[in-house]
């Protein structure tokens, strides 16, 4: 649990971020995927993270403070997001500039719908990450909806796909309560590794 997380700012342009400083962990996941879910059921605040019906409702970086110097980022959905093209060229131009300069930045979870699998966009937020040499954890989330040889599938497939690049993956599921020490318990450890490092 995370009892002192609190909302600090959104940002919809790199000048709005906050000060590159401390140590911060990255959520990132296609539109449907369940990320504001994950994030509020790791965190344990029902209400933090918005969720919507509507897929790609996070359209700002959401930044909430866990500790002093310590924050987890809600970065836009990507995917399914119905927006105009405009838009989505400012959200990756954005996501670029984040991964390719932000110094606290040093691990990312990647939400991906287990049902799914990895799609061509979460191997581009994976590359991005593993580029600038950040950690990476997927969640493999709505795992209560897959039987068990499903699940074993997809963490066998994911893990195949990510090869020995160090990344590590996990089955989630926030309506079942599944993974999500395990998430928490590696969320702690990133902030932790890193203390004092920046």
């Amino acid at each position: 649990m995370f009892p002192n997380v609190k909302f600090l700012t959104s940002a919809a342009e790199a000048r709005q971020l906050t000060p590159d400083v401390g140590r911060e962990i990255a959520f990132a996941g296609r539109s449907n995927a369940g990320k504001s879910t994950a994030i509020n059921a790791i965190t344990g605040r029902s209400g933090l993270a918005r969720v919507s019906r509507t897929p790609g409702r996070t359209q700002l970086i959401n930044f909430f403070e866990v500790g002093a110097g310590e924050r987890l980022v809600d970065l836009p959905g990507y995917g399914y997001a119905k927006v105009p093209d405009k838009v989505r060229a400012r959200w990756t131009a954005l996501l670029e500039r984040y991964f390719e300069e932000r110094t606290s930045l040093v691990g990312l979870v990647l939400i991906v719908d287990g049902r799914r699998g990895l799609k061509e966009q979460d191997v581009i937020m994976l590359e991005w990450a593993l580029r600038r040499g950040r950690r990476v954890h997927v969640l493999l989330t709505k795992a209560d909806k897959l039987t068990r040889s499903e699940a074993d599938r997809v963490l066998r497939d994911t893990r195949g796909a990510c090869g020995d690049s160090g990344v590590t993956v996990q089955l989630f599921s926030a309506h079942a309560k599944q993974g999500v020490e395990e998430a928490r318990g590696l969320i702690a450890e990133w902030l932790a590794l890193d203390h004092g490092m920046n």
